[in-house]
């Protein structure tokens, strides 16, 4: 009776197959990109190099400011360089201060960079620019006499450039250590070797003559367009060609007063007299040591006041300090 249950059955029953979960082939890895540590050595250095090179240069080009004209290199004349910058004061009808202006952030909204007003700020500070080109009435100085129109031509100047932005093409550094530049004013449309230079506006106007002395600068305007300009105002009669003709250029001038005989050495005012010396050093005989000329002809009392000092330097004794302080003549 029990053969017919399954669990009595002699023959076992066969096992049931195994479930198997089915395993994810394996994708295929993705390429590995270079590392930062991957790059060879020599090429990053090349690399960092180059970038050091060209910011460098970058910097030096276009944000580096030129305080004084001695930090104008022989490379920037060699290229011919155009600077911006802010004129900050007109000392003769020829030459300026420029406070230069280099980069972003002196104008607009932009602003963050500011021109300094005051004297002790800009001491040190500016370039002395000489316009190339031209030749400007002689102002006067150490006790010569001014020439005609000379106040004329610097207020015309004055009006023109001071406290507005200038860009000068530096050429040379003259025997003044001046910077010998071609001057323009900012121009609108034109780029800055088409604008006309403000030289060529002064001798238009009349206040100056074209400098043909050694080592004259025209740029690519050339000596015969500044001799033209120069005769349309001379036969316009403009300026200091008022009366037609000049009794004196300012290159005559130069080479009259230059052949005289130099100021006294006392560095006094001709009409005021001597320099007066002050209360101590008029006691100091090394102090007085040579200037028999200035001093109204002292030479021998100075020799006598040394002479009595060498004497209590080696005597040791107080005799001749009271000498010094009681040379005749010298009360």
């Amino acid at each position: 009776m029990s053969s017919w249950l399954p669990w009595s059955s002699s023959s076992s029953p066969s096992p049931l197959p195994e479930r198997t979960t089915p395993q994810p082939s394996p994708s295929p890895e993705p390429a590995s990109s270079p590392s930062p540590s991957s790059v060879p050595a020599p090429l990053a250095f090349a690399l960092g190099a180059l970038s050091s090179t060209l910011a460098a240069l970058a910097y030096a080009r276009y944000f580096r400011r030129l305080p004084t004209g001695e930090w104008v290199t022989p490379d920037v004349f060699a290229r011919r360089r155009w600077i911006a910058g802010v004129v900050t004061s007109v000392g003769d009808a020829d030459n300026f201060r420029l406070y230069h202006t280099p980069g972003a952030g002196w104008r607009w909204a932009l602003k963050f960079r500011r021109v300094p007003t005051a004297s002790k700020d800009l001491r040190n500070q500016t370039i002395h620019i000489r316009m190339a080109g031209i030749d400007a009435p002689e102002a006067a100085h150490f006790g010569r006499p001014a020439q005609p129109y000379a106040a004329e031509a610097l207020a015309w100047l004055k009006a023109k450039l001071e406290g507005r932005r200038v860009y000068c093409q530096l050429v040379r550094r003259d025997q003044y250590g001046r910077i010998v530049a071609h001057v323009v004013l900012p121009p609108r449309l034109l780029p800055l070797s088409r604008a006309r230079p403000v030289q060529l506006e002064m001798l238009a106007a009349g206040w100056v003559t074209t400098y043909e002395q050694a080592g004259a600068e025209y740029g690519h305007w050339g000596l015969a367009e500044f001799k033209r300009v120069e005769a349309e105002a001379r036969a316009a009669r403009r300026g200091i060609w008022k009366t037609g003709a000049l009794a004196e250029t300012p290159a005559e001038y130069k080479r009259r007063y230059a052949s005289s005989p130099p100021p006294p050495a006392s560095g006094g005012d001709p009409e005021r007299g001597p320099r007066k010396l002050g209360r101590f050093k008029r006691f100091w005989p090394a102090v007085r040591m040579g200037k028999t000329g200035a001093d109204g002809g002292r030479g021998a009392p100075l020799r006598e006041s040394v002479k009595a000092g060498s004497a209590w330097r080696e005597n040791g004794v107080f005799l001749g300090v009271v000498r010094a302080m009681r040379v005749p003549g010298h009360v």
